[in-house]
Parts: structure tokens; sequence; C-alpha cells
């Protein structure tokens, strides 16, 4: 894959992380976020001591299932200030 000039390089230790399609990989970073949250929630629901925290993170997982079209707006007025030349570039991907 060819590098771009809107790659993001973290340098740890000897190694590095290279994150391509920046807006792609925060739209999947929330999606585990959301499932993440959800879950947990779910399992607090189970006892009475936890069932108020259980539904703090419901709310906090309802609030992060609206990160996600932010995202893809986002995504969409950067491509249109940019200029994305490349037709098979899609907003429907993620």
């Amino acid at each position: 894959m060819a590098e771009e000039p809107h790659d993001i390089h973290l340098v740890i230790g000897n190694e590095e992380l290279v994150i391509r399609r920046l807006y792609q990989t925060l739209s999947i970073v929330n999606d585990i976020g959301i499932g993440l949250i959800f879950l947990i929630g779910s399992f607090m629901f189970f006892g009475e001591s936890t069932m108020t925290a259980g539904t703090v993170l419901f709310v906090i997982g309802s609030a992060l299932m609206l990160i996600r079209p932010c995202i893809r707006i986002g995504r969409q007025v950067h491509l249109k200030r940019i200029g994305s030349k490349d037709p098979t570039d899609s907003a429907l991907g993620y």
C-alpha cells in the first residue's frame, strides 16, 4: 500500500504503527467502544447494586452511537474540501 500524506505514524520502541484511512479507523474504534460499553452495561443489569451504573453505560453507549454519523459527516466534508479524485472512495464503505 502506497504511503499517503495523511497517514498517521506512531513510533513505539522499534516498531511503527501506521494508521491509514483515519475516518474509517475512527468509525471502527467507535463501534468497538459502543459494543464494549453495551456489553458491560448488560452484565451490570444482572445485579441490583450495579443497575444504575449499567444505565449510565447505556446512556454513554447511546451517545457514542451518535458519534458515528458525525464521523461520517466529517469525512464527507473533508473529502469535499480536499477533492478526493478516487472514484472508489465512498463513505458507504464503513
